[in-house]
């Protein structure tokens, strides 16, 4: 698990791999990020449409931040909806894959060619194009992204 985190004590998903999405709907998870994932996970709508996938403790975790925002706020109620409506408990089958539910593909725009990429508590799944599209842009603006992220506190 060494690729995953575990060299640092820690589990976290990270890396990138290229799969295919088989005529049934079906992915192969990379055998590294299995043992974090574990069999049982959940799956949801991430942001900049792809889906984001969860280890249960995760998820939960997550949930529980949401429900400390106000209902009162139609910001917190939209995110909720957004992110609640798409979540679907998943599992692995013997071979390591997964089904991919048609609202979730549809909305990621999944062809067959996708990119699993660990993103520390999470997976994200992308459309291939979604993916080079996203790698294209953001490596343009990475420097003063990471600039104004990681300024010294004074």
């Amino acid at each position: 698990m060494e690729d995953c985190g575990e060299k640092w004590g820690i589990a976290m998903f990270m890396g990138e791999y290229h799969h295919s999405v088989d005529e049934k709907g079906r992915l192969i998870i990379p055998a590294k990020y299995r043992e974090i994932l574990g069999n049982h996970f959940v799956m949801t709508r991430g942001i900049e449409h792809c889906i984001y996938v969860y280890p249960e403790e995760a998820f939960t975790h997550i949930v529980n931040q949401l429900e400390t925002l106000p209902f009162t706020k139609k910001d917190a109620r939209g995110f909720t909806r957004f992110f609640m409506s798409g979540a679907t408990a998943a599992e692995l089958d013997k071979q390591g894959r997964v089904l991919i539910p048609t609202p979730l593909a549809s909305y990621a725009m999944l062809d067959k060619e996708v990119v699993i990429v660990g993103a520390m508590d999470r997976l994200e799944i992308w459309d291939k194009q979604q993916w080079q599209a996203f790698m294209d842009s953001a490596v343009t603006s990475m420097s003063d992204i990471a600039e104004g992220l990681f300024q010294e506190v004074k």
